[in-house]
């Protein structure tokens, strides 16, 4: 019996559901109750039924509020993931792709030339993440380092961190990009800092970790942040040629790109 046929469930019934904001409930109870009857289901197995119901569309509800809040600026999943093409062992990558190291608040630093598939990784294990469950925050290095710059006026540097982690994996692209004054290089240490072992970094960057001196000012800022990035980490060194510069070769009739 399609929707537009089922018939409606009584007003008290209607409105209770709507009270206790049970949508799934109240959109098929109409219907299941009508299958219910023709197959002689037992009260147990309706009840069972609407609950499924119910806790699946709360499910998918709470993970899209999940990803939305993300802010991931693509979307990219680990099945789409080509770990062929990938720098990444085998074995890192099943327990990247475990999630275990975001339960145990350990963290995750991808170091290698531009176009190598940090951002694709992060972002597809955040999205993983957020599939499981866990919150999730990206931001870029420079937009965060902004972020807890505008946060200096009023003196609330602390709670705008605090807010950060809230989530329970922060992924932070582009670290290095463009070099920090005394401040920002300050304000990306006070936020490393504030994670350690409360929660699992994601970080991606162009430099190698003896680079990052390129563009910290302080080497004694770099090396304490290093420290409490790493003491509890995976690592990964992607190298190779850029994906983007594989692609535009490949349109001019070069070679054949792995999908």
């Amino acid at each position: 019996m399609s929707p537009a046929t089922a018939p409606v469930l009584a007003a008290d019934l209607t409105a209770g559901l709507r009270r206790l904001k049970l949508a799934a409930m109240r959109q098929l109870a109409p219907e299941l109750l009508i299958t219910a009857k023709t197959q002689r289901w037992s009260p147990e197995e309706v009840l069972r039924a609407l609950v499924e119901a119910e806790v699946a569309a709360r499910d998918a509800s709470n993970e899209r509020a999940r990803r939305k809040a993300a802010a991931f600026p693509v979307l990219q999943t680990i099945e789409e993931f080509d770990l062929g093409a990938s720098a990444i062992p085998a074995p890192t990558w099943a327990y990247l792709s475990s999630l275990e190291w975001v339960g145990a608040k350990e963290n995750l630093a991808l170091i290698g030339p531009a176009g190598t598939g940090k951002s694709h990784t992060l972002i597809a294990l955040g999205h993983a993440a957020v599939v499981a469950g866990h919150r999730v925050r990206y931001v870029t290095a420079a937009d965060l380092v902004d972020t807890l710059y505008r946060h200096l006026a009023d003196n609330t540097v602390g709670k705008a961190i605090e807010t950060l982690l809230r989530n329970d994996l922060v992924l932070v692209d582009e670290i290095g990009f463009a070099p920090l004054d005394d401040t920002g290089a300050q304000l990306l240490f006070r936020f490393v800092a504030a994670a350690y072992e409360r929660r699992s970094l994601g970080i991606a960057s162009h430099h190698s970790f003896e680079d990052w001196g390129r563009f910290l000012p302080e080497h004694t800022t770099a090396v304490s942040m290093l420290d409490r990035l790493l003491h509890h980490a995976t690592t990964v060194v992607t190298s190779g040629q850029s994906y983007l510069m594989r692609q535009a070769r490949a349109r001019q009739g070069g070679e054949h790109l792995p999908h």
